[in-house]
């Protein structure tokens, strides 16, 4: 099938003026979505049925598709999804007035950039078609180098959990959708969420982070919602808060699990009504910012042990990034830690230190129960005591409370280390350790990969593809 793509053709074209694709069966809709557009400088195309819209799209460039949730030949969110697979960088937006609810959030997790209620108001009209143009162009998918001079943030490795979280995050920041950003503490959640606002329509408007547990709770309305001069004593100028210094950007929530729950219904009403009031004042201000939260804690487990609200829940969790452990990636130790080291190092202004493969490998065995946090803390304590250029495994001292991989297996399984004069490219290498501790954990568990991962202290997705990587499907 043969897919025109509409963003990447714009300055090709000899009409600088976007084409927006309207697909809506209601004459009046669309009579009133092309005058608005035309007003706004757009040429605009429509289709009354899916069938005609998909064909448009194979013939025609376009920049935006507005389309209605319900079509006389099939649903919106079908055509949602045939854009997110065939011409993934045209935004595309639906309309509706069925369950909007639940139809907007299946939407935008099928792909959909954002969603408009009927009856249309021309003003959010105009806000999304001015947010969807400014996109950014969708990232290149390719691996990025860690040497990369790109001033954009990136992730950095090749194992299959980064590789798929990267390409979420470019689907996620082409969306307006509220995003929940779990995982364990270190594992990276606000890098997540300022990548999501670098490449989405918001990368040009603040990015402002909040802890929310570092509030102190009687200041937390007042640092939120903001405060007029003179609403209370210390109050000696116009303070704007969160929501108004993030205005038309991203709030990104951290820890949010934390917020006490009188907090939480006001956290929920701001959200729903798009307005904030600030102390002393008696009329309230729009606002339009993109919420990205996150935390540790496990929140939907807050939700039933009534410390989170599940109203608020809903809102924040349209939908859930997770973020993998440093430990079920550790194919990608090696290039992070090189990575971390050589910035550490530029940073202390010294030659460019490197690891011995012994070294290399330690740190490939540990759990990082902190992450890519502690993997960092571990190499600028090391680079502190070390003077050597080459660092060697008696140089890390990794903390002995926490067990290694290779002492998570059983003692049973006497783990046998390659040769490190064997001449094996390091690569090479920590395959063949990987592969024998991954063989020596399944005989344990009797070729039972549920207890295999559990010993070997990963998930049994992440068990599955290093056996297929390493080969070892062939012999199990």
């Amino acid at each position: 099938m043969s897919i025109v793509s509409g963003r990447d053709a714009v300055s090709s074209r000899k009409n600088p003026s976007p084409n927006i694709l309207i697909v809506d069966d209601e004459p009046d809709i669309i009579e009133l979505l092309e005058l608005t557009l035309a007003r706004m400088g757009m040429d605009v195309v429509s289709a009354r049925s899916l069938d005609e819209a998909k064909q448009l799209l194979q013939s025609k460039r376009f920049q935006l598709c507005l389309t209605d949730m319900r079509l006389a030949d099939g649903e919106g969110l079908d055509l949602v999804k045939f854009i997110a697979q065939f011409c993934a960088d045209l935004p595309v937006a639906v309309i509706t007035a069925h369950g909007t609810a639940e139809n907007a959030v299946a939407a935008l997790k099928a792909g959909a950039f954002d969603y408009l209620a009927k009856p249309v108001s021309l003003k959010q009209l105009r806000d999304l078609v001015k947010s969807a143009l400014n996109l950014p162009p969708m990232a290149a998918h390719a691996v990025p180098a860690a040497s990369s001079q790109s001033n954009q943030r990136v992730l950095l490795g090749e194992s299959q959990p980064m590789r798929q979280l990267r390409a979420t995050i470019d689907k996620l920041s082409r969306s307006q959708a509220a995003v929940y950003i779990s995982g364990e503490s270190g594992s990276g959640k606000e890098l997540a969420a300022r990548m999501i606002h670098e490449r989405s329509a918001r990368h040009q408007q603040p990015f402002v982070a909040v802890n929310c547990g570092a509030i102190p709770e009687n200041l937390m309305e007042s640092e939120f919602f903001g405060y007029k001069k003179g609403a209370f004593t210390g109050a000696e100028k116009d303070h704007d808060g969160f929501f108004l210094a993030a205005n038309g950007g991203t709030l990104f929530l951290d820890e949010v699990a934390d917020l006490p729950l009188a907090m939480q219904v006001k956290l929920l009403r701001v959200i729903q009504e798009k307005q904030v009031r600030r102390i002393g004042e008696s009329q309230e201000k729009n606002v339009d910012v993109r919420i990205i939260s996150a935390t540790h804690k496990r929140l939907n487990q807050c939700v039933e042990t009534g410390q989170f609200r599940q109203d608020l829940y809903y809102r924040l969790n349209v939908i859930e990034l997770n973020m993998p452990a440093l430990r079920e990636m550790r194919e990608d130790i090696p290039l992070i830690a090189t990575a971390v080291l050589e910035k550490l190092c530029r940073d202390a202004a010294r030659p460019v230190s490197s690891f011995t493969k012994g070294a290399l490998a330690k740190l490939v065995n540990y759990d990082y129960p902190g992450n890519v946090r502690e993997l960092e803390n571990i190499l600028e304590r090391t680079l502190a005591l070390c003077g050597e250029v080459q660092i060697g495994e008696a140089e890390l001292q990794l903390p002995v409370a926490t067990k290694e991989a290779k002492s998570s297996i059983p003692e049973n399984i006497n783990l046998i280390l390659p040769d490190l004069d064997s001449g094996l490219p390091l690569q090479d290498y920590l395959d063949q350790l990987e592969k024998d501790s991954i063989i020596k954990a399944l005989n344990i568990s009797r070729y039972n990969r549920t207890k295999a991962a559990k010993t070997l202290g990963i998930t049994v997705r992440s068990l599955r593809y290093r056996m297929e990587r390493l080969g070892l499907n062939e012999n199990v």
